[in-house]
């Protein structure tokens, strides 16, 4: 990662990132038939990012871009094919399974769907108690008390420890997620669309508790979303992902007050906005998203862009950086 990278996804240069992604990658082996040679789906091609404690990085783009495998790999649910991921100063990539086993504690993550993610047929103390049971040396009534006081820290009442998750609203259920996420002490939460199945009407209680959360125990989240208004309202960096590869990166303010790449410009516009100007701004893109199987040549975004030339249908743009972030795109001089 060059030095303007770093520095513009650290902002702090005197505090150590607890997590650390240089050139990651993700590739799958698709299988074509008996006697065909399989296909390889790159899944994520190469993202290079760093995560400091109280900080929090979004990563958004559409269905499709890498984002959810990206978590996955973070979460050491998946090994990187590729590249290095240091989290608290091991690298995944090379580690064994008893350095695994120390890590995972330390990274914990939030589900999309907060009822399909908590067993329903455990009340929700066994749920909180379950994963100090296996990670910690703490007695039963050690693991009640921690379990209950972490319900309170959420906003979940006391008699609520003995009920089941089907018991609870959508939103009383992503609170004893993030509970159970908290319950380790780890450094690093992942978020993968933690709002999106809610209603609107309490995506920000939920919103405002993780930051709330955040600020009190100094956590670093890794915030999956495809919802730039959610994103707005949380990030303090931002990573704009297409088709496995990071195409704009860097402060959430600078992206925000100027994007640079097309693909950030078309996201932005697709946000409703009371702005008469923002609206008169609008950028739309045509087409669909291309295969990761089977990826066109140059800018994975050149047959879907308004600014493409010839140059971006041959060559791919490095990512480079430009007025204050990272953007990966052949004209960024000439899309404002």
């Amino acid at each position: 990662m060059s030095a303007l990278a770093a520095a513009t996804l650290a902002p702090d240069a005197a505090t150590s990132p607890v997590l650390e992604a240089r050139d990651l990658q993700r590739h799958y082996r698709i299988g074509r038939g008996l006697f065909k040679q399989a296909d390889i789906l790159k899944a994520v091609a190469g993202a290079s990012f760093s995560l400091t404690a109280g900080r929090t990085l979004a990563v958004v783009g559409e269905s499709g871009c890498g984002k959810s495998t990206l978590a996955r790999m973070v979460t050491m649910i998946e090994r990187p094919t590729a590249g290095h991921l240091m989290i608290d100063g091991t690298d995944v990539v090379s580690a064994d399974k008893q350095q695994l086993h120390t890590l995972r504690p330390k990274v914990q993550m939030v589900f999309q769907d907060p009822y399909g993610s908590l067993n329903p047929r455990k009340q929700v103390g066994q749920i909180l108690s379950e994963p100090l049971e296996i990670n910690t040396e703490k007695s039963r009534k050690e693991r009640m008390e921690t379990a209950r006081a972490m319900m309170a820290r959420v906003g979940l009442r006391p008699e609520f420890y003995t009920r089941y998750p089907h018991m609870f609203s959508g939103g009383q259920r992503q609170r004893i997620a993030i509970a159970r996420a908290l319950i380790l002490n780890p450094k690093i939460v992942v978020a993968d669309e933690p709002v999106s199945a809610l209603d609107v009407s309490i995506r920000a209680q939920v919103l405002n508790l993780l930051a709330d959360l955040q600020a009190e125990f100094n956590l670093a989240y890794l915030f999956i979303s495809h919802d730039l208004s959610v994103v707005r309202h949380i990030a303090d960096e931002l990573m704009v992902m297409y088709l496995g590869r990071p195409v704009e990166q860097g402060p959430k303010e600078v992206i925000f007050a100027e994007p640079r790449h097309p693909y950030t410009q078309a996201l932005l516009a697709a946000t409703p906005s009371v702005d008469p100007k923002a609206r008169s701004k609008r950028l739309t893109i045509k087409g669909e998203l291309p295969s990761p199987i089977n990826p066109p040549p140059g800018c994975a975004f050149h047959r879907r862009c308004p600014f493409a030339t010839q140059v971006c249908s041959v060559e791919r743009p490095a990512l480079r950086p430009f007025s204050g972030r990272m953007v990966a795109c052949h004209h960024a001089e000439k899309t404002i």
